[in-house]
């Protein structure tokens, strides 16, 4: 098999960017779309001149994966009827709307033994990337994902919309268990929670903060790690890593106008190729399901995120 053939599920946001990228990678053919709303996958199909599945088990039975852009609540349903059916499956974050589905949903896809990723597109930004080969034993994370309000999402909160992001990302970059946490959050716009902030204390010396709003005026998603080392920022949407070092010594410097002053730290910027992270997930799906790659993270590591996202919500909702 030299590409794999893939039907999108979901033509609604997630599923337009995802359509944007396949037509890019080599090794995937696009059978044809789906969405529950006919008239939105007729009005798709027709812009992108593709082909559209009548029904969910239509667009199942003819292909050999699926990517699946759904809004949450049928993540787990289209998940399990793909797996059941042997297809290899690729379903946008979260994974299911909580533990116990993600649980039941991971034992299929052991005995059916096939290719199951969860769509966290930040694994495959190039800075967080690189950050696993750089980052040791960190001591202090401080993790910010604050976004202005949008009506899109409305059938979950912050924590399970943005904040599993860098509950993902920063529980890969510690790897060590979690002794204890605290959370709190607030509604503002929604029914559900629209800022929310986590502490988390792993095991050994490592603390992290992570702060997620979807009702914040100014767009800023970043991640600051302290080292013994140095001091690590990471920016996401710029792909750039800033490395700030204490100077060996504090040497005195002169300028040529005589003004004198002392160089306390010495700042790197790491060079980056730079790639659109989703394009690379939607390609690193294909190529595990041809052999060529080696999966990136673990279900079992998709299930222990789903978990903690789920029990930093339910501790928030404790304070309403």
């Amino acid at each position: 098999m030299e590409k794999v053939n893939i039907s999108l599920i979901g033509v609604g946001r997630m599923g337009q960017f995802h359509l944007n990228v396949i037509n890019q990678i080599n090794s995937v053919n696009l059978t044809g779309i789906y969405d529950a709303d006919e008239k939105h996958l007729n009005e798709i199909s027709s812009k992108y001149n593709l082909n559209s599945f009548k029904s969910l088990d239509d667009a199942i039975d003819k292909c050999d994966a699926v990517i699946i852009a759904s809004p949450t609540k049928f993540h787990f349903d289209i998940a399990k009827k793909s797996v059941q059916k042997g297809k290899h499956v690729l379903v946008e974050k979260p994974m299911t709307e909580n533990f116990i589905q993600a649980e039941e949903l991971e034992a299929i896809v052991k005995e059916k033994n096939i290719i199951f990723q969860v769509g966290h597109v930040e694994r495959f930004n190039g800075a967080v990337q690189e950050l696993h080969h750089i980052i040791e034993n960190p001591y202090l994370i401080e993790a910010r994902r604050l976004a202005p309000f949008t009506p899109r999402i409305t059938d979950v909160g912050v924590v399970f919309d943005i904040m599993i992001h860098d509950l993902d990302i920063v529980t890969s970059l510690v790897k060590k268990p979690i002794i204890r946490f605290s959370a709190s959050g607030k509604r503002i716009k929604t029914k559900n929670e629209d800022i929310a902030s986590a502490l988390l204390e792993f095991e050994g010396n490592t603390i992290a903060t992570i702060s997620a709003s979807r009702v914040t005026q100014e767009k800023i998603r970043t991640l600051a790690i302290s080292t013994d080392e140095a001091h690590f920022i990471l920016d996401y949407a710029t792909q750039d890593i800033t490395i700030h070092r204490q100077a060996a010594s504090q040497s005195k410097i002169k300028t040529s106008i005589g003004i004198n002053y002392t160089q306390e730290s010495i700042i790197e910027r790491v060079f980056i190729h730079r790639d659109n992270p989703l394009k690379l997930e939607d390609e690193h799906f294909a190529n595990c399901i041809l052999g060529k790659d080696k999966k990136l993270v673990s279900i079992e590591d998709d299930v222990r995120t789903i978990k903690l996202t789920e029990d930093i919500l339910n501790k928030i909702k404790e304070t309403w």
